[in-house]
């Protein structure tokens, strides 16, 4: 069976999923998403390849490491350069600090842990503290799909001028004072909750400075 390269929408397809992978994707992995023959996949990685190159992109399609990946073409370096370099000069978004507090503080830790953290997704906020080397791969979870798990680098402690993570100061304790409130018996949450919220509208009037009599 000869290779032949995919239709306009295979093509699609095969672009968008190389835009997204964090590391080269085997052919055979891309034919099963696509259910197409793997041998058609190639021949279609291969035209995309020949195709960027003829049209000058500013990105090129190479074959490494068993899978295919998008890189920046190697004419553009200098540019693609000065533009990291620059980044790294702005000041960090919130998304970015939250993201770097938990690397931080739960490292090492996967995209995954720490977008259920934050609550949303963390791929942009975690690839912008990459390029500006506060945070950097460590290794590989040893869960299904082994992913990304990272840390941070010593240029993040040689910018909070400590010697590891152990000098991060504490976290605050979120544990609210004193024991912990009974639990209600079965049947009884609802008048606890009611309990609870007469509690919270009262409250606020029976302070030490108040009055016995309730007048001013």
């Amino acid at each position: 069976m000869s290779e032949r390269p995919l239709g306009d929408d295979m093509r699609k397809a095969i672009e968008a999923i190389l835009l997204v992978v964090e590391d080269p994707v085997d052919p055979n992995t891309i034919a099963q998403v696509l259910e197409v023959p793997t041998d058609d996949v190639v021949a279609t990685l291969r035209a995309l390849r020949a195709e960027y190159v003829d049209q000058g992109r500013g990105f090129v399609l190479r074959s490494v490491a068993g899978g295919w990946r998008l890189y920046t073409d190697p004419g553009a370096a200098p540019y693609v350069e000065r533009f990291v370099l620059a980044g790294r000069s702005g000041r960090l978004s919130q998304a970015a600090l939250e993201t770097l507090a938990i690397v931080a503080y739960k490292q090492p830790v996967t995209r995954t842990q720490i977008s259920d953290i934050r609550g949303v997704d963390a791929d942009g906020a975690v690839r912008s503290l990459v390029s500006r080397d506060l945070i950097t791969e460590v290794g590989r979870e040893s869960s299904p799909g082994q992913p990304l798990l990272y840390g941070t680098t010593s240029s993040f402690l040689e910018r909070l001028g400590l010697d590891g993570a152990h000098q991060l100061p504490p976290l605050p304790s979120l544990s609210p004072p004193g024991p912990l409130p009974v639990e209600p018996a079965p049947g009884r949450y609802k008048a606890a909750r009611s309990e609870l919220d007469a509690l919270a509208v009262t409250t606020p009037d029976d302070g030490p400075d108040a009055p016995e009599d309730g007048r001013p």
